[in-house]
């Protein structure tokens, strides 16, 4: 069965003040792409608790990361006519919806959520997967492209035992 493409976003912090600092995607034939994203000039919330988890310092992106219409161009040109999957997708939604914004430009791709493609019984295991899956990856750091890929593995393992109804 082939993978989906599965995206991520890290984000400043939660809530409606947040915004993508990062972005993520692992293509089916396992590719990544992963780029830091420059905040805008009135893109001033930052959650230090948000930063001790995805652990980017704000400077960090400043200085490397790339404006959201260079991110959005990337984006479009990987993706383009997609269907593309995120497992926190009513947060990576607005935030994807807020990196376009500022770019000035319109997804060629679509975002769904990557529960969509799980039957009720893969829903159930989907956590203990995931957590099994992480574990054996070991010591991967808390980033998009690293987390995209984590989110196709689970999804490949918990559908192993898939069978035709």
């Amino acid at each position: 069965m082939a993978l989906p493409v599965v995206l991520d976003l890290e984000a400043s912090g939660f809530g409606r003040n947040g915004y993508p600092i990062e972005v993520g995607f692992a293509m089916g034939d396992g590719r990544l792409f992963c780029s830091l994203i420059r905040p805008e000039p009135d893109w001033t919330h930052w959650d230090p608790m948000a930063e001790r988890l995805h652990r980017i310092p704000r400077r960090l992106l400043t200085q490397h990361g790339r404006s959201p219409w260079e991110v959005g161009q990337l984006l479009n040109s990987a993706l383009q006519g997609r269907t593309v999957y995120s497992d926190g997708w009513a947060h990576d939604y607005p935030w994807l919806a807020l990196l376009f914004d500022a770019a000035g430009l319109r997804p060629h791709f679509k975002l769904d959520n990557l529960r969509a493609l799980l039957r009720e019984d893969e829903a159930e295991r989907w956590h203990d997967v995931k957590q099994q899956v992480a574990r054996e990856r070991g010591g991967q750091r808390h980033r998009a492209s690293a987390d995209a890929r984590l989110l196709q593995l689970s999804l490949a393992r918990v559908r192993e035992g898939r069978r035709s109804p």
